[in-house]
């Protein structure tokens, strides 16, 4: 508990300073934010707010954890190694897509398939070290795992034949976690538009992992005691705990700044980086499924704009005259051309956010209790 309770002050308190040097630093740069030309003109006054805060949060992570390691004698797990994998390596990704735009000014950034190729990379190389026995712990237990999960490991092991059948049930699996890891990246990069929308969101989704993850801890298997009906076959939980804390306080940190009106934008360095941590938190805690609830904002920003793109497409073929069902999307920005200001959106998506928390971890404890 003491690693936890370090972890997340030490990257709070790194955030909190750090955001403030990369503002005035980025400023000084240049590297402002370019603002799409179809979007609420009430967006217009971003234009030149300086753009990858989300170095701030990626370094006040690694540096909070580590250090919260080194003070309580503690060893990085395997686990953690590939979680910091996820965050540092998508961090890169989103890096290159914000530098292009503040350099080149030119909101798009990378291009779509440039985007796609690097999330894949990440993805992939995550996937496989997460799957091999080689990263198996003791007990065997990989830090993901070959069957899909909602609180726990459900149907069959994919990776449980010979020759082709193995071949096909590990390429499943690293395809599942490839939709996982980019669709999440994507989804919370959909939801980056307002001032502290994602940071706040985050905040509140990863200190809920902690959560999970120390009752995980507390009720592993192999725990005297317990047995296989309510403890968790899950590697490294604690470590989990205490890197799920740094990322929410470095979060939290960021927020300071971010607020609106936001002194800074964490950017796709900071909300791909986010997403795909978050999805493998779900993949390594066994709660792949669970994430759907747990990260419901996410998911409706995601369904939102499937919906519209989808309608407008439809409409367009069957009649001529394309058609939209939101104002705009994603869709916070729906809400703010209803006449919201953006400062009531994000507080009411947070709020969303709150429940769906609140949802995931009653379901997640109602299982336990079920199971006793």
């Amino acid at each position: 508990m003491r690693a936890i309770l370090l972890s997340g002050g030490i990257a709070l308190l790194l955030s909190l300073i750090g955001t403030r040097f990369a503002i005035v630093q980025f400023t000084r740069l240049g590297y402002g934010q370019p603002i799409r030309e179809d979007g609420p003109t009430t967006h217009l006054v971003k234009r030149g707010t300086p753009t990858m805060g989300g170095v701030a949060i990626v370094l006040s992570t690694v540096v909070g954890y580590f250090a919260a390691m080194l003070l309580t004698g503690g060893t990085p797990s395997a686990t953690a190694y590939l979680l910091l994998f996820l965050l540092v390596g998508m961090a890169v990704v989103g890096f290159l897509d914000d530098f292009i735009k503040v350099v080149m000014q030119r909101n798009l950034g990378l291009r779509g398939r440039a985007k796609i190729v690097g999330q894949t990379i990440v993805a992939v190389v995550f996937g496989v070290l997460a799957l091999h026995s080689s990263m198996a712990d003791a007990d065997g237990v990989t830090p993901a795992s070959d069957r899909l999960s909602f609180i726990r490991d459900f149907g069959p092991h994919l990776l449980g034949g010979s020759g082709p059948l193995y071949w096909a049930g590990g390429a499943v699996l690293l395809t599942v976690i490839w939709v996982m890891v980019t669709g999440t990246s994507n989804a919370t990069n959909l939801t980056d538009g307002l001032d502290g929308l994602v940071a706040g969101s985050a905040a509140l989704v990863f200190a809920t992992y902690t959560i999970i993850s120390i009752w995980q801890s507390n009720q592993r298997c192999g725990r005297t005691g317990l047995e296989g009906g309510t403890c968790y076959e899950v590697r490294d939980p604690l470590d989990m705990a205490i890197l799920a804390a740094a990322i929410a306080g470095a979060c939290f940190g960021f927020l300071w700044w971010n607020a609106s009106p936001a002194k800074i934008i964490m950017g796709d360095t900071g909300s791909l980086a986010l997403g795909s941590v978050l999805a493998g938190f779900a993949i390594t805690s066994r709660t792949e499924l669970l994430l759907i609830i747990i990260g419901g904002l996410y998911v409706m920003e995601t369904v939102a704009v499937m919906m519209q793109v989808s309608w407008f497409k439809l409409t367009r073929k069957l009649t001529g005259t394309p058609k939209r069902i939101f104002r705009m999307t994603p869709i916070h920005h729906h809400f703010e051309m209803l006449g919201w200001e953006q400062v009531t959106v994000t507080i009411r998506f947070w709020i969303i956010t709150g429940l769906c928390v609140a949802a995931g971890l009653g379901i997640f404890y109602a299982e336990w209790v079920a199971g006793i």
